[in-house]
């Protein structure tokens, strides 16, 4: 059930008609399609396997003999099989699931009564052949933006059903079967789309794992509500998510949208991820805004083999004043973000350029903090992006990087003497910093116990795709 669920979320339709871009795409092939029936079938025939047929009785007039009255009672199903099923996409509504040439085995005991006072009982098997159903399934979201699902135009048909009697005079009452192979047939058929409505709407409280508020940590969330109505078409279905990271109790928009793009004619995989460059901004925006985007970089913070140290020994070497005012003393650096990086993708590029201030104070022997100078930095990365389990992650390279003075408390220097300094502190202390909470992660949009398997992540123009087949467990 949590299977056929987990495969039925990537239909889902939004209730919401907000004409926006959104900040990630997910596609759902045929392949994908295809898996999902495997999963659909079980579920379903695993329900087919409740059908419970209660005991009925009846008269029937059989020549020679006359009125015989019998009942059949203990009827239970031994055996179900769909042997033959498809499933295709229904543009604009959702999914057509269509079951043919199935069958049932069924079990039960009999007993008869003619010319008044003759009895008899036994057993009998039922042969249900030709059974056939169609039905369409609905899918939309709820307030929240979570998928629920619901069934229609369900048809059932039973083309026949044999029943064969042992035991007693078994010969005898075969002679009337075919009055109870209606009677069982019509049983069946009554049964069999209750139990595929049962089955659909049985799905939904699954639906809600959806994480369409998924927490990233203390600061962030990512919403992944659907903005739209997903485009169906005969082959694939693409499903519109906001995409957008928040912070945490306070839901801000950031000074920019989504730009529109486009994904690719691919099949190969059962699924497609879209990430856009609108997502990843959206993040830089809301650790900006939570603060988090600033960093104190201490000696201890830099590798004992350095040559490089933060005190007023090294910077008086490029900035003589610095050890005349203050000799002798520790340093403390603090790189603080001035504004949101900025990150583009271009074709297997993804890059940020980030605009910080690095402020440099002498540490007196009371622990007051004594300014330096601050200097304007200017650096652009590039990004390694990779899937680590239901997760995208990365890590940052350092590219360029351009420095001016801001203010000088110690007179005049020329920044150019402290380029090797200030990149060494952002190679080996900043970015390896940033690279430990990129590897964490943060989720991508998933159901219940998803897996991805065999991801390929590829950098496209303004966007990220992932490739990947998906299974689920449990």
């Amino acid at each position: 059930m949590l299977a056929l669920s987990s495969f039925l979320v990537l239909l889902a339709v939004a209730s919401t008609t907000l004409s926006v871009n959104p900040g990630v795409t997910v596609r759902l092939t045929d392949k994908g399609l295809q898996y999902g029936k495997q999963l659909g079938i079980a579920a379903m025939q695993e329900k087919l396997k409740s059908i419970q047929i209660p005991d009925f009785s009846g008269s029937q007039r059989v020549s020679p003999i006359g009125k015989v009255k019998y009942s059949l009672s203990n009827i239970r199903l031994v055996n179900v099989g769909l042997p033959s099923s498809a499933v295709t996409l229904v543009p604009g509504t959702g999914v057509r699931l269509t079951i043919g040439n199935a069958f049932m085995n069924l079990h039960g005991n009999w007993r008869v009564k003619y010319l008044r006072v003759i009895k008899d009982s036994g057993s009998f098997d039922v042969n249900v052949n030709g059974l056939t159903i169609s039905t369409t399934i609905v899918v939309k979201s709820d307030a929240t933006g979570r998928p629920v699902v619901s069934n229609t135009n369900c048809v059932a048909n039973v083309a026949s059903a044999k029943v064969k009697f042992h035991g007693g005079a078994s010969w005898l009452y075969n002679l009337f079967s075919k009055f109870i192979n209606k009677a069982l047939r019509n049983a069946l058929q009554k049964q069999i789309c209750p139990l595929v409505d049962k089955t659909v709407i049985g799905l939904n409280p699954k639906l809600q794992t959806l994480n369409v508020l998924a927490k990233v940590d203390k600061y962030a969330e990512i919403e992944y509500s659907m903005v739209s109505s997903p485009v169906i078409s005969q082959s694939s279905l693409d499903l519109n998510l906001k995409g957008q990271f928040y912070n945490i109790g306070k839901h801000q928009e950031p000074p920019f949208i989504p730009a529109a793009f486009s994904l690719p004619s691919q099949n190969n995989n059962m699924l497609y991820m879209a990430l856009s460059a609108f997502t990843a901004n959206s993040a830089g925006f809301v650790y900006n805004k939570a603060g988090v985007l600033s960093l104190y970089i201490t000696d201890d913070m830099v590798p004992k083999g350095s040559p490089f140290r933060l005190n007023t020994k090294t910077f008086g070497v490029f900035i003589p004043q610095i050890a005349k005012q203050y000799p002798g003393l520790m340093m403390k650096l603090l790189v603080r973000a001035e504004k949101s990086p900025t990150i583009t993708f271009q074709p297997k590029n993804a890059t940020a350029v980030a605009t910080a201030t690095v402020t440099a104070y002498a540490i007196q022997p009371n622990g007051t903090l004594s300014p330096l100078f601050v200097l304007n930095l200017e650096s652009s990365v590039s990004a390694d992006v990779y899937v680590r389990g239901l997760n995208i992650a990365g890590r940052l390279t350092l590219n360029q990087m351009k420095l001016s003075v801001g203010t000088s408390y110690v007179g005049q220097f020329q920044v150019g003497v402290l380029d090797s300094v200030l990149r060494m502190v952002l190679k080996v202390v900043v970015i390896p910093i940033v690279n430990v909470q990129l590897d964490k992660g943060y989720p991508l949009p998933a159901l219940g116990k998803m897996n991805l398997v065999n991801p390929q992540l590829q950098i496209m123009k303004d966007y990220m795709l992932i490739g990947t087949d998906v299974n689920f467990t449990g």
